[in-house]
């Protein structure tokens, strides 16, 4: 799964590096938690316009926001064949920016976390889901993370991993007419090991309270 994750990247960066109108400030964000605003990308009207949704998706159905926590992320592998997620895989997809993202490792009775990040530095994107949904006077943009198998780096510590999707990827991943699911699935496989890096870190990543450059620190390299 992915349960954490980072984006600390100057937003000019994030502009031209995903081709997104997006007018807002952002600041750095090094712990980015379940429930809190996350930055995507989608398309709309032919451009890529970066918005911020709640990350947790809430299905249009659903009565109570807390379901989002226990839809943070989504599985690859049946991504096409959930009824809360197949209407959403077919026409609602977006890009979830990250610089970095957190997998915790058990060893005895402990769990030692590691960040994992591309090799480059560079920021990424997740492929993710998106939905809308209101009750009442609440109304949330709420969206998942799409899991997959590991690769050879994620797997010394986890049994999943979010996918990342390559760059020359985005265009038909955000395209709304795009309706090949059997292509858009092929997409969702494990990143190349060899392009990332990882490391363990700090506990203090263990609270969302903590969200400084200090957890960063790397500890020892997996």
């Amino acid at each position: 799964m992915c349960g954490r994750f980072s984006l600390s990247t100057n937003i000019n960066q994030l502009r031209d590096l995903f081709e997104m109108e997006f007018m807002e400030e952002l600041q750095p964000r090094y712990n980015i938690a379940p429930t809190q605003s996350v930055l995507t990308v989608v398309q709309e009207k032919g451009k890529r316009i970066g918005k911020t949704m709640r990350w947790g998706l809430i299905p249009f159905w659903a009565k109570d926001v807390k379901i989002g926590y226990k839809m943070i992320n989504a599985r690859a592998e049946t991504i096409d064949e959930k009824p809360m997620y197949k209407g959403l895989f077919k026409k609602q997809r977006c890009l979830i920016l990250a610089d970095g993202f957190y997998e915790w490792k058990k060893t005895g009775n402990e769990k030692h976390p590691y960040r994992f990040q591309m090799i480059s530095g560079k920021p990424f994107a997740f492929a993710g889901l998106w939905n809308r949904w209101s009750n009442g006077d609440q109304s949330f943009i709420t969206c998942s993370i799409i899991t997959t198998t590991p690769n050879e780096i994620t797997k010394e510590v986890h049994d999943r991993m979010p996918v990342i999707l390559p760059p020359d990827a985005y265009q038909m991943w955000l395209e709304p007419d795009m309706k090949d699911t059997d292509y858009l699935k092929s997409l969702l496989q494990p990143y190349p090991a060899d392009e990332m890096d990882a490391y363990e870190i700090s506990t203090l990543v263990n609270s969302p309270k903590n969200d400084n450059p200090s957890i960063l620190k790397p500890i020892h390299r997996l």
